[in-house]
């Protein structure tokens, strides 16, 4: 019998309509195989990371039980986005239709390629860190922490909950 594994993954955008991508997004994350979606976050509203000037992004985080592997879950986060309309060519930090990022699966620590868990860009995150700590405050990251106490060492500027 197959193991069924937490997962979480982050859903953004900031084009078409953000919050009808966000929950799209995270309807079609229920309908992934051998998957299921179990909680999701409120959506909140953030400023764009980086220094590209573009719309205020739509967030949230949904937790699943998948009994997927993490690279075959990661190839179907592609698929969702690229079915939503996001080019496989992606502009750092730059305005997106979608962007599903999987934030940590099970407990893995890995680094291979474009699978890195958990995802590095979490701890300085707020769009992330508040919407997951919402869902899972007491998720253990390996090598980063508790994301309560994470989440509570980053400011909330610039975030607002809807």
């Amino acid at each position: 019998m197959e193991t069924w594994r937490p997962a979480y993954i982050g859903v953004g955008s900031n084009l078409e309509n953000p919050r009808r991508q966000v929950l799209e997004a995270c309807a079609r994350l229920g309908q992934l195989p051998r998957t299921r979606a179990v909680l999701t976050s409120r959506l909140y509203a953030s400023r764009p990371f980086g220094n590209l000037a573009q719309p205020d992004f739509i967030n949230a985080v949904a937790g699943l039980l998948t009994q997927l592997e993490a690279s075959a879950l990661l190839a179907e986060l592609r698929a969702v986005e690229s079915a939503m309309g996001r080019p496989a060519q992606r502009e750092r930090w730059g305005p997106r239709v979608i962007d599903l990022d999987l934030l940590s699966y099970a407990s893995e620590r890995r680094a291979q390629g474009e699978l890195l868990l958990p995802h590095p860009g979490i701890v300085e995150r707020n769009f992330v860190l508040y919407p997951l700590a919402e869902i899972a405050p007491d998720l253990e990251l390996p090598g980063l922490g508790r994301v309560a106490e994470l989440a509570a060492r980053v400011t909330s500027a610039g975030l607002s909950a809807l």
